[in-house]
């Protein structure tokens, strides 16, 4: 490009974009000042210094606010498309940086060892690191690039992500050792209607309702045992027989020889998925979904 022409384009600070589109949401420039945690007399200062970089008048003060001029009409539509793109330059950046790394995640109770041990054999020049994830972060977990999949139980937010079936595992009922239910072959719901059960605190009502059964399905709400804050205190209440949950598999009694699993019929089973964001083109990804469905099985769990 020729000198005179680049030196007549210019430079646009993202970030005077960026408060121009808040105001022009907003309509008025003391709520966008509160919005962007800037001081109102500042905000109008780096729209004034946008406009002179434009040399365009983008904004007419009214009486009710702030309304945009034909000018920053115009500019509104590209300076939104001028800060996805410089997001999506910003992702596809860090996802090029990041293309020999991989951190995999996954919640309580599961296990990914044998998946990434493969993973690392069939490639030894990549970083791969696996990282706990609260049950309540998966879906943040991922859209944060805090990690590129995540091994977990469903439900939880699925929006933004793909997600890949691994398998199924009854679900069971856990209760202590001395419970009238211990040691019978099956149980259904009827078999523990008026049993209290734990009330995680703050948790996706969505998770509690799954796990809880609630409401049954005749309609009636579940019993409501003790608040709960994590899911060892869970476990403890129903060791001291205040309440009984409802859990996957058969591991709980081989982790606590105080409490026993009872398997639930009638009901459908916990699934195992593994999730990944929906745009990721890393090829560690791909690679590590393949290496998931062939290697992680409920029979490769603790």
């Amino acid at each position: 490009m020729p000198e005179h022409d680049r030196s007549s384009t210019p430079d646009l600070d993202l970030r005077l974009v960026r408060y121009f589109t808040v105001v022009a949401e907003h309509g008025h420039f003391g709520r966008a000042a509160e919005a962007l945690h800037v001081a109102q007399p500042s905000l109008s200062r780096q729209i004034r210094r946008l406009e002179q970089q434009l040399g365009a008048r983008l904004i007419d003060r009214t009486p009710q606010g702030s309304r945009l001029t034909e000018a920053g009409e115009v500019f509104l539509t590209r300076a939104r498309a001028l800060l996805r793109a410089a997001s999506q330059a910003a992702a596809h950046t860090r996802a090029a940086a990041r293309a020999g790394q991989l951190t995999v995640g996954y919640t309580a109770g599961l296990i990914v060892t044998s998946a990434v041990r493969e993973l690392r054999h069939r490639h030894p020049e990549a970083e791969v690191r696996t990282l706990y994830v609260s049950w309540a972060e998966v879906h943040a977990a991922l859209l944060d690039r805090r990690v590129d999949a995540v091994v977990a139980r469903v439900p939880f937010p699925t929006d933004g992500l793909r997600v890949t079936p691994l398998y199924e595992e009854p679900r069971v009922l856990v209760v202590p050792l001395d419970h009238p239910l211990a040691g019978k072959e099956s149980v259904t719901l009827d078999d523990i209607a008026d049993e209290p059960m734990p009330r995680p605190r703050d948790a996706d009502p969505a998770w509690t309702a799954y796990w809880r059964i609630d409401p049954r399905p005749d309609g009636r709400p579940a019993p409501d045992g003790p608040l709960v804050e994590h899911i060892e205190d869970k476990f403890e209440v129903v060791a001291a027989g205040e309440a009984v949950v409802l859990s996957a598999g058969h591991r709980v009694g081989r982790l606590r020889p105080d409490l026993t699993t009872v398997p639930l019929t009638g009901v459908e089973p916990s699934r195992v998925v593994l999730a990944t964001r929906a745009d990721d083109d890393n090829s560690l990804v791909a690679a590590f979904r393949g290496v998931a469905v062939a290697h992680l099985t409920p029979e490769g769990i603790a």
